[in-house]
């Protein structure tokens, strides 16, 4: 049994974001997505207020780390019929070819969990799109992301649809960011006692690397106190993403600090957003449904781990 390295170190100042940053009053912070916009560090953050419901803000920083600018109200606020129960979890890709950002995320309602979306040039706005995605029309979805160009000629989005009560991590595809077809489900959770058996869903989008899409999934474990939240690696290929080059056995991220430990949901770590500044990777994650840390890694290092695996 190989030992695992410490992959991902937490900043000493965490949590960098808690309900005490926000300028108006909520309940919690937690799982955002992350941007490296200029120089400056942009996240939009998922915050509950004390009625259960969630939306999305911005905040920015110009080192990610201190001096939190938060918008002063929502951003994305509940909407409709099909997000009435919240906006949670968001992820977010630039788009070279629309010249925009994508934000995807979780819409609620009494109809459960399906997949929302908008574009925005700037986190200032956000034009929302109503998609369709499959497989087979299906509406219960969540844990996604648009992966960053296409992939022959069509828009390609990982997501975790909810299937006779599977919780696998599926692709489909897009030529206009609407309608999601050709579904295919391309990495299974794993059986028995494993870190990952029973539920896996995509964590942060894909990064690309020269070795291929570098891919960090959470997986649960439950005990008998409850859920352990969990993030691994895996190596999707260049050319075809539906395609596993290497997944790593272990788990590389767990909760460890007080923090993620104890919360409104403990035991928890969920990244949502990461980007890479040189060979640093900045993760900024939800601890405990509660508040928001960062961890930072080697690129080369993580993929030089995972194709180890």
């Amino acid at each position: 049994m190989r030992t695992v390295p410490e992959l991902f170190r937490r900043h000493p100042k965490n949590p960098l974001l808690h309900r005490g940053s926000w300028p108006y009053q909520v309940n919690t912070v937690f799982n955002p997505a992350a941007a490296l916009v200029g120089n400056e560090v942009v996240l939009l953050v998922r915050a509950e207020d004390r009625r259960g419901i969630s939306h999305l803000t911005v905040a920015r920083s110009a080192d990610g780390v201190s001096g939190w600018r938060v918008e002063p109200q929502p951003s994305l606020l509940p909407a409709t019929d099909r997000d009435s129960w919240g906006l949670e979890d968001p992820r977010v890709t630039w788009l070279a070819d629309e010249g925009k950002w994508i934000a995807v995320f979780t819409e609620y309602s009494d109809d459960g969990p399906r997949l929302g979306m908008a574009l925005t040039p700037d986190f200032c706005s956000f034009d929302r799109i109503v998609p369709r995605v499959g497989p087979e029309g299906k509406d219960a979805d969540k844990d996604a992301a648009v992966l960053p160009r296409k992939v022959g000629g069509r828009w390609a989005l990982i997501h975790r649809p909810q299937i006779s009560g599977t919780a696998d991590m599926w692709m489909s595809f897009s030529d206009d960011l609407k309608e999601w077809t050709d579904s295919v489900r391309f990495m299974r959770a794993r059986d028995g006692a494993l870190w990952d058996a029973g539920k896996i869903g995509l964590s942060p989008p894909p990064l690309e690397t020269p070795d291929g899409w570098l891919v960090l999934y959470h997986g649960t474990k439950r005990t008998p106190a409850g859920c352990i939240y969990r993030a691994g690696l895996a190596l999707l290929d260049l050319d075809d993403p539906r395609t596993v080059l290497h997944r790593a056995s272990e788990w590389v991220f767990s909760p460890e600090a007080p923090y993620e430990i104890a919360g409104d949901v403990g035991m928890v770590v969920f990244p949502c957003g990461w980007f890479a500044d040189g060979d640093t990777v900045f993760l900024y994650y939800g601890a405990a449904d509660t508040c928001v840390g960062l961890a930072t890694a080697s690129l080369s290092e993580l993929v030089k781990f995972v194709k180890g695996s």
